[in-house]
């Protein structure tokens, strides 16, 4: 039996770098089991990670650029999913950018965490002073409908978002080993996601988005920015509510086609 040190030095890694500026696609490099497919004509962008998942060890980086009025939106082939580690987390890092008068779209769709699982995620983004950005990140805690349980998990999960340099949201995530059941937070629900618009409509769409949440869920805007709290009890269930909330957001561009219900 290989140890866990033979085993770690066969992990898998993957980089994806795509830029898209306003006559097309500028960037694309793919490195590893990360992929990018960019339709021809189109401004969305699909990762794909061709390893099949995530398990501790492994490493994916994202980068993606929006230039001057261009607009960018990433989203993944699939659900990711995080496999048991055999110790070290699996670590992603996205780092986004959004030129002057650039729209970039954030919407992978979910992360599944399977029992055992450790992943570490940050998020950087640098946004121009008139950029439109808009991320969402859902994540499942086992699948329902295979009976799935958690009994431990590590999640630590880190954004920042600047805006010409200053600090426009900033948050942290940390889960595990077990998760938090109170009424308060993830009693009887097994996924969960954040969204965020950072753009000068963000603070009109507040009770728009407020009648498109559910009783748990919860939305506020301030300073140019929207968060919604969203929780569900499985992905079906906060899918039905990301969707409309997501095309709301989005405006008069359209929703990946892989987030059809």
């Amino acid at each position: 039996m290989e140890t866990p040190h033979a085993l770690l030095s066969e992990r898998a890694f993957g980089s994806v770098h795509v830029r898209i500026e306003q006559q097309g696609p500028a960037i694309l490099r793919e490195e590893g089991a990360a992929k990018c497919r960019l339709p021809r004509g189109s401004r969305e962008a699909i990762l794909i990670n061709t390893s099949g998942g995530l398990a501790g060890g492994d490493r994916a980086e994202i980068r993606g650029e929006a230039g001057d009025g261009a607009h960018l939106a990433l989203t993944t082939q699939a659900a990711e999913r995080v496999y048991r580690t055999i110790g070290p987390p699996a670590s992603v890092s996205v780092r986004l950018t959004a030129d002057a008068g650039a729209s970039l779209f954030w919407l992978p769709q979910e992360t599944i965490l399977f029992d055992g699982a450790s992943l570490e995620r940050e998020i950087s983004v640098d946004l121009a002073a008139d950029a439109t950005f808009l991320a969402v990140e859902p994540m499942v805690f086992g699948r329902r409908a295979m009976g799935e349980s958690l009994n431990a998990v590590h999640v630590r999960d880190r954004w920042s978002v600047r805006r010409e340099g200053t600090l426009l949201h900033a948050e942290a995530l940390a889960l595990g080993p077990g998760l938090p059941a109170t009424p308060a937070t993830l009693e009887g629900v097994h996924a969960m996601a954040t969204v965020l618009l950072a753009s000068p409509a963000a603070e009109g769409l507040l009770d728009r988005l407020r009648g498109l949440l559910g009783p748990r869920d919860g939305a506020s805007a301030w300073n140019g920015k929207l968060i919604a709290r969203c929780v569900a009890e499985d992905s079906l269930a906060l899918r039905k509510t990301l969707v409309p909330v997501l095309s709301a957001c989005v405006g008069p561009s359209a929703m990946p086609k892989v987030w059809s219900l």
